[in-house]
């Protein structure tokens, strides 16, 4: 059995610059991943199926999970005859915002690059992944990155400044389709990108905290005041900077004082059940 990590991602800038004709928005973001990852383990079969295994009963096992379609992409891709059991120990909340369906199919992109022998590099497993879903090419890097395109588009980033990273995920699960069909693109507050990206070269723990920016946070907050509670509440206990991440409904808070820490944390706890205490991991992910 081979096991690969599949890292969490948290989003310090989602901006929307317009429609496409093909129905995806044109996006500009900024990701990192966490410490707070899925496991996944990969053993082959002899005849040729995918199967998924979980304990989590909302983790599907055919394919619209995403870890068996990059399987299934694979076997098709490069006509292989063997199959694979894919088990699936999950840490990241399902539907979440932190991309633990598209973060799974990358660790299985990446795994079984190397269990089938298959000597593709990160780039070519990049281009898979974007077959998948808009958050799987980063997935499959990891690390820091600007995204472009419908999120498919990769530039690496330096490893941004460190502090921690307070996750809280109230009890529901966000549809990315819903939020996106939702927002309006003309009527926006952008983040600045750019600013951004000058704050995580330069290493400037300040200026990233004012930088932070997601154009979603109006459409989920509409839909689900529960997300706004959790955002208000992180910031009245002490956050540097508070976000929405993805399309939600986890909201994080960045703070570089570990003494603040354990106070917004069980602040967090007295209403919101999932609240998690991790770092940024800063560095891309090993092919396999």
């Amino acid at each position: 059995m081979l096991y690969v990590k599949a890292p969490a991602k948290i989003n310090l800038t989602l901006d929307v610059l317009y429609k496409r004709p093909d129905n995806y928005h044109e996006v500009e973001m900024i990701m990192t991943t966490v410490d707070l990852a899925d496991r996944i383990g990969l053993e082959t079969r002899k005849d040729g199926q995918i199967k998924i295994v979980s304990a989590d009963r909302f983790v599907p096992d055919d394919n619209r999970n995403f870890a068996y379609q990059a399987a299934e992409l694979l076997k098709n891709t490069y006509g292989l005859s063997e199959g694979v059991t894919i088990t699936i120990e999950k840490q990241i909340p399902i539907a979440a915002g932190l991309a633990g369906g598209s973060s799974d199919a990358a660790a299985t992109l990446r795994g079984l690059n190397e269990l089938w022998n298959l000597n593709l590099s990160l780039d070519e497993l990049a281009e898979h992944g974007a077959k998948i879903g808009s958050d799987v090419s980063f997935c499959v890097y990891g690390g820091t990155a600007l995204a472009t395109g419908r999120g498919e588009k990769i530039k690496e980033l330096s490893v941004p400044p460190t502090c921690w990273v307070i996750l809280a995920k109230p009890k529901i699960g966000v549809s990315t389709a819903e939020i996106y069909g939702g927002l309006k693109v003309d009527n926006i507050e952008h983040p600045n990108t750019t600013k951004m990206i000058e704050a995580i070269e330069n290493n400037d723990y300040p200026l990233l905290c004012e930088s932070v920016g997601n154009v979603l946070e109006s459409v989920t907050f509409e839909l689900y005041p529960e997300v706004v509670t959790i955002k208000e509440q992180m910031q009245r206990f002490g956050a540097d900077a508070v976000l929405m991440s993805g399309s939600g409904p986890t909201v994080f808070g960045l703070v570089d004082h570990e003494a603040r820490v354990s106070r917004i944390y069980n602040g967090l706890r007295g209403f919101c059940e999932e609240v998690y205490v991790v770092r940024m991991l800063g560095d891309r992910n090993p092919l396999a």
